[in-house]
């Protein structure tokens, strides 16, 4: 049994192992791998591990030995599911490893917003605190968050988690999903009643033909002008030139953003350049702890597999 991972060093740089993987057979690790290079890397392998390398029907039809891909992602469209499925090949993904991080990082975003902590350190390295003529010193107006409103957009284990950590903030919670519960600590609304209502909006919706550009100009006009924007779903959730213009017009307050339509960023996003806009590097899933966590369910899917029961399974 030979496991080849295309992909090792996007989920392990070094402060993990992949040890636990060499029980069940042959295994290979790549740190990366060039497209052209995939074909040669995986035509013996009898099971690839990837994250960002784009299995097409073409590269399938190559690798006649290939019975099963494991992803690193919850996202599952850097494999052709269809292709796969014709050839009798499982692909299964990682569910729900993330969401304590993510939820995390959607309030680093908010408190960096409202707190503007980085800010407020370098005025201090810088001494303009210790030149200040008076002990009370801050450079942008500061935020509470207790008693504001929070509009979610999506209501799966993130948005619920988001839910708890706000409510723990003194929050109102909002939520617009297809599928309301009997939660009811929370209120579920219309998408264009959280808009209006919301002090601060943060997506967890799937991307879909729906979503695409969910948020967009005539969404955005029915924010508050005084609006926060989150998104740690999926960037064509946003269209880009929509909430630059926005807030670069003042429409809206400021945006933290840890997707992108395109990631890493071309030259000439609007958003690089917009006001107030907070944009992190998709980081939302890389604390070495859900790193941790994403690589046991990783072995746990090719147990399953190797066993006869294939689990978290995309096609």
């Amino acid at each position: 049994m030979k496991i080849v991972n295309l992909d090792g060093y996007s989920t392990n740089p070094g402060d993990l192992s992949w040890e636990q993987f060499e029980k069940y057979g042959d295994f290979v690790v790549y740190e990366r791998t060039k497209p052209e290079e995939i074909i040669e890397r995986a035509k013996d392998a009898d099971c690839l591990i990837i994250n960002k390398s784009y299995i097409s029907a073409e590269i399938i039809e190559k690798l006649p030995k290939l019975k099963y891909v494991g992803l690193q992602s919850t996202g599952y469209n850097a494999v052709d599911c269809k292709a796969a499925k014709e050839k009798g090949i499982i692909v299964s993904n990682i569910p729900s490893y993330s969401t304590n991080e993510v939820a995390q990082l959607v309030f680093a975003l908010i408190l960096e917003i409202t707190n503007q902590v980085a800010l407020h350190s370098d005025a201090v390295h810088s001494g303009e605190w210790s030149s200040c003529p008076d002990f009370c010193f801050w450079k942008s107006p500061l935020e509470e968050l207790n008693n504001k409103t929070i509009g979610i957009i999506g209501f799966g284990s993130i948005g619920k988690r988001v839910a708890e950590i706000s409510k723990a903030f003194g929050m109102k919670v909002l939520v617009n999903t297809p599928h309301p519960t009997d939660d009811s600590s929370v209120t579920f609304c219309s998408f264009d009643e959280l808009l209006k209502n919301s002090d601060i909006i943060t997506c967890h919706c799937p991307l879909n033909e729906e979503t695409e550009n969910l948020i967009n100009k005539d969404s955005i006009e029915k924010m508050k002008n005084t609006a926060i924007f989150i998104n740690t779903s999926r960037g064509p959730v946003v269209d880009d030139k929509a909430l630059a213009d926005a807030l670069n017009e003042g429409s809206i307050k400021a945006a933290g953003l840890d997707v992108l339509r395109v990631e890493p960023p071309t030259d000439g996003n609007p958003l690089l350049t917009a006001k107030n806009c907070y944009i992190t590097p998709h980081i939302a899933w890389a604390a070495v702890e859900t790193r941790a966590r994403l690589l046991e369910i990783l072995e746990e899917n090719l147990k399953s597999f190797l066993d006869g029961k294939p689990q978290n399974v995309v096609n």
